[in-house]
């Protein structure tokens, strides 16, 4: 197991980290999505700033998941990248 692994399962058995940890999965699976697309399209984030007509630190940002982009720059990114914006709702599981 790597250093980073063994910290994140150490740091995760405290049930408050985890919560936290947990809070911020939605930032981070968009972040991830956001990684991917730019991944398909084939571009850095250089190129990908330049077709959105912003800077690479902005893109850095978003794919980052330390800030939460509007839908217009979340459909801004996905026009860019050759996709498109899909929003929706899930029910949660019920125990």
């Amino acid at each position: 197991m790597s250093n980073y692994e063994t910290l994140k399962k150490r740091m995760l058995a405290n049930p408050k980290v985890k919560a936290e940890y947990e809070a911020l999965a939605p930032e981070f699976e968009l972040a991830r999505e956001l990684i991917a697309a730019r991944a398909r399209a084939g571009l850095t984030q250089e190129q990908l700033a330049d077709k959105m007509h912003t800077t690479q630190s902005t893109i850095a940002r978003l794919e980052s998941g330390r800030t939460m982009p509007s839908l217009r720059t979340l459909s801004r990114y996905a026009e860019a990248t050759g996709c498109r914006t899909v929003i929706r709702l899930e029910e949660l599981a019920r125990a």
